[in-house]
């Protein structure tokens, strides 16, 4: 028996057939084009389900249920994505029914955070593992919270939004409308942005050197910083100060067996973990008096959502 994962982007719908044990046997995508109406994105999305079926000579009924990761608020026990900013229709859309109308099969949905998070506890890096915290570097700052081996959601499938802790009073402002939220630091958007900065206040940089205020990137400070650039060194620092301190946070308040982050920025490795090791073990409650909090990247990247996806309907039933 198969189960099907979806991964719904702003950019890509991406399809995956998956086996029992959690690995991709097959991946089919198509454009999402999400200024359109949702019902051709969900008619698309169904194809697409079709098709790939079809190319791997499966039927549907091999087929145990279908798993969806969308962006936004997800109301998970009715099927209805609630609210994706990104999308031209942003409130209430009836995925699953609409889903259904076109596949006879049970449909689960979650956030996309969410969906990423219960991949790596799968067949990732958290494999093994009950009790998990996953954050993802991004656009924005995304997070899943596995408990006892369950997906934890919050009422209204509404929870689990780690990237809106306040870590600064009145600070930056932050998509969400508020300000301050550790997004608004820690996102590699608001690493390009103080990168930018800094390049400003600093003319002379190496980082002006490598990029213009038109193209920099998540890496520009950290190659900088690693050709011995001040200016680049201090963006990096501070940066990692600001991941680390809402990794306090969340350590303070799930104590996970391992905590997982992913996204872009981990490519930089040891250069990025090993301070933000030191700098958990030291002002995490409890310091050194207690073990010391594991922490890895993620290791399914965008295969994550898939197989997370996929597994909604298998943890439902486990229940």
């Amino acid at each position: 028996m198969y189960y099907i994962g979806i991964d719904l982007g702003g950019t890509n719908i991406a399809v995956g057939l998956v086996s029992e044990e959690g690995k991709i046997i097959a991946k089919k995508s198509v454009k999402t084009n999400s200024q359109r109406p949702f019902k051709e994105i969900l008619k698309d999305m169904a194809d697409c389900v079709i098709d790939l079926l079809k190319e791997q000579n499966v039927s549907l009924d091999d087929i145990v249920s279908i798993g969806i990761g969308t962006p936004g608020s997800v109301d998970s026990e009715h099927g209805i994505l609630v609210y994706a900013n990104n999308f031209k229709e942003k409130e209430n859309i009836k995925m699953r029914e609409i889903i259904q109308s076109y596949i006879d099969k049970p449909v689960y949905m979650t956030n996309d955070a969410n969906a990423a998070a219960l991949g790596e506890v799968v067949a990732g890096a958290a494999k093994g593992y009950k009790n998990v915290v996953v954050i993802t570097l991004g656009t924005g700052v995304g997070g899943g919270v596995i408990i006892n081996g369950q997906l934890y959601e919050g009422q209204y499938s509404a929870g689990a939004e780690l990237g809106h802790i306040m870590l600064i009073h009145d600070g930056e402002q932050c998509s969400c409308g508020r300000k301050g939220c550790w997004e608004a630091y820690a996102s590699a958007t608001a690493l390009i942005r103080q990168t930018k900065k800094a390049m400003e206040e600093h003319p002379d940089s190496y980082m002006n050197k490598i990029a213009t205020l038109d193209n920099v990137s998540g890496r520009t400070a950290f190659i900088a910083a690693k050709n011995g650039d001040a200016a680049g060194q201090a963006v990096v620092d501070k940066y990692i100060q600001y991941i680390s301190e809402g990794l306090v946070d969340i350590i303070n308040i799930f104590r996970p067996e391992i905590l997982i982050i992913g996204g872009g920025i981990c490519n930089e490795g040891e250069y990025l973990l090993k301070p933000i090791r030191e700098f958990l073990r030291k002002h995490s409650y409890g310091g050194s008096r207690h073990p010391e909090q594991k922490l890895a990247v993620a290791a399914l990247g965008n295969d994550a959502g898939i197989i997370g996806a996929a597994f909604l309907g298998k943890k439902a039933n486990e229940k």
